[in-house]
């Protein structure tokens, strides 16, 4: 791929982009760029075949009018059902759909068929590797707008997981932003109800069907999301603008679905698909395999049940240790190393994801740490006049606090994966039953704040691998 940060999506946005974006080639071509609301961006362009990514960023920079922030916010992607790939300014879109097919056969377990058929478009999205903290300091509204729109379909697609309150604050301001102030009164029970799904994600607007479903009126009481997401629109204040600066109305709502977005450690992320192991069950031990999907992002690595919605496993890189292999005639693995305990007894766990993606994860992975350490300052050097003064302890790394709420589908389930556990004695590695400790990878966040350690054995109660 060149370099290219690819990455395969969840149902959602990608769901959508089964279009061409390119209407003819030649001297010149009509290409449209899609938005996050899947509004048009046409542009007219000439000699397609050689056009930059960076090229067709700044037109469409200026047709939408964007400030020159946009350029670093905003990234070019090549988007299809099957995969997503984000684009290097240098990168020549025209040419990399040529080569999809390819691309597809590499990163994709898609059947021959499904290969022939996919066609990617060209979107414009939030950069992987803009910094949250930056995205706050903007005050365009178009700018917040098209941020708006990206999170909020990712949180209607459960692309994002939710907890359900979360879902209702965040719900009632698309119902705010769309419907305006709340009024009281019947109407707007009714709104939310024909377009819960405009509101909630899908799984939460599931209503009865049959029978029984057939006797409920107008007049019926409101399910549980639908009552919170009334109770949450009823809340909505009408902020004014941050840090002393004029914000619209609208600004200021987009700005607030955002913050409450934030709170989401995957926010942001570049997605992936792969599978692991169930842990074994019943009296055969027989496993099987889950499809997960990998979030990767500046922060860290999260991998999420793709059918139950929920966390399995969330690290910060501090916490984890990685690498990958593709061994000929087997299947490429991305493996992840973290602390833990097993039974009681601290080790190191080790979770093996399956994916044709694990060389894109794993280089984005060590990307993102290059940023991370080349984002941190660096302490002062002694000079030719002498030493300089000593620096001030350097605060503690300011880490995001754990949710107090029991079963949120953010918080890690590692009792629902199926890892290898060892610890090392200093003699050899040994295996925990049934389990593993000690981390066989070179490759990890070196930091003096890092918390991940190579755990020792507390007893002799193992077993020689």
């Amino acid at each position: 791929m060149d370099g290219a940060e690819g990455n395969t999506g969840q149902p959602g946005p990608a769901e959508r982009s089964h279009r061409s974006s390119v209407s003819s080639v030649g001297a010149r071509a009509d290409v449209l760029v899609y938005l996050a609301d899947d509004t048009v961006v046409p542009l007219a362009v000439e000699n397609l075949s050689s056009v930059s990514a960076h090229e067709l960023h700044r037109a469409v920079q200026e047709v939408l009018q964007l400030p020159d922030v946009a350029l670093e916010a905003f990234a070019l992607w090549l988007v299809s059902p099957l995969l997503e790939v984000q684009l290097k300014p240098k990168h020549q879109p025209y040419k990399l759909g040529r080569q999809w097919p390819e691309l597809l056969l590499r990163f994709t377990d898609a059947s021959d068929e499904d290969v022939a058929m996919d066609e990617p478009s060209l979107q414009f999205r939030r950069n992987v590797f803009f910094p949250k903290h930056r995205e706050l300091q903007i005050h365009d509204e178009e700018v917040l707008r098209l941020f708006y729109e990206e999170a909020k379909g990712n949180v209607l697609t459960a692309r994002y997981p939710c907890d359900l309150e979360d879902c209702e604050v965040l719900g009632a301001l698309i119902c705010r932003v769309q419907l305006g102030p709340y009024q009281p009164g019947q109407a707007a029970a009714c709104t939310l109800r024909e377009k819960l799904d405009s509101f909630l994600p899908a799984h939460l607007c599931k209503r009865g069907h049959g029978l029984f479903a057939a006797f409920r009126g107008r007049g019926a009481k409101t399910g549980p999301g639908e009552q919170g997401l009334l109770n949450a629109y009823r809340q909505v204040k009408e902020g004014a603008g941050s840090d002393g600066e004029p914000e619209t109305t609208l600004g200021s709502h987009y700005r607030a679905y955002l913050l409450k977005c934030h709170e989401l450690p995957f926010y942001g992320c570049a997605f992936f698909h792969g599978e692991i192991d169930k842990p074994a069950q019943g009296f055969l031990h027989r496993g099987g395999r889950k499809p997960v999907t990998v979030a990767i992002s500046l922060e860290g690595v999260h991998v999420i049940d793709s059918k139950e919605k929920h966390v399995l496993l969330g690290l910060r890189f501090q916490e984890l240790s990685w690498d990958h292999t593709s061994p000929e005639e087997e299947e490429p693995v991305l493996w992840l190393e973290f602390d833990g305990d097993s039974e009681g007894t601290p080790v190191n766990k080790l979770l093996r994801i399956y994916s044709k993606q694990a060389e894109l994860m794993s280089g984005l992975i060590e990307y993102c740490i290059e940023l991370s350490q080349a984002a941190e300052p660096t302490l002062p050097q002694e000079s030719a006049s002498g030493p300089q003064e000593a620096p001030s302890p350097s605060p503690p790394p300011i880490q995001r606090p754990k949710l107090r709420r029991q079963g949120s589908v953010v918080c890690s389930r590692i009792q629902h994966l199926s890892t290898i556990d060892y610890v090392e004695d200093g003699r050899g590695i040994k295996r925990v039953k049934p389990k593993r400790t000690t981390s066989f990878f070179s490759r990890q966040l070196s930091t003096s704040q890092g918390s991940y350690t190579v755990v020792q054995p507390a007893d002799d109660s193992l077993e020689q691998s």
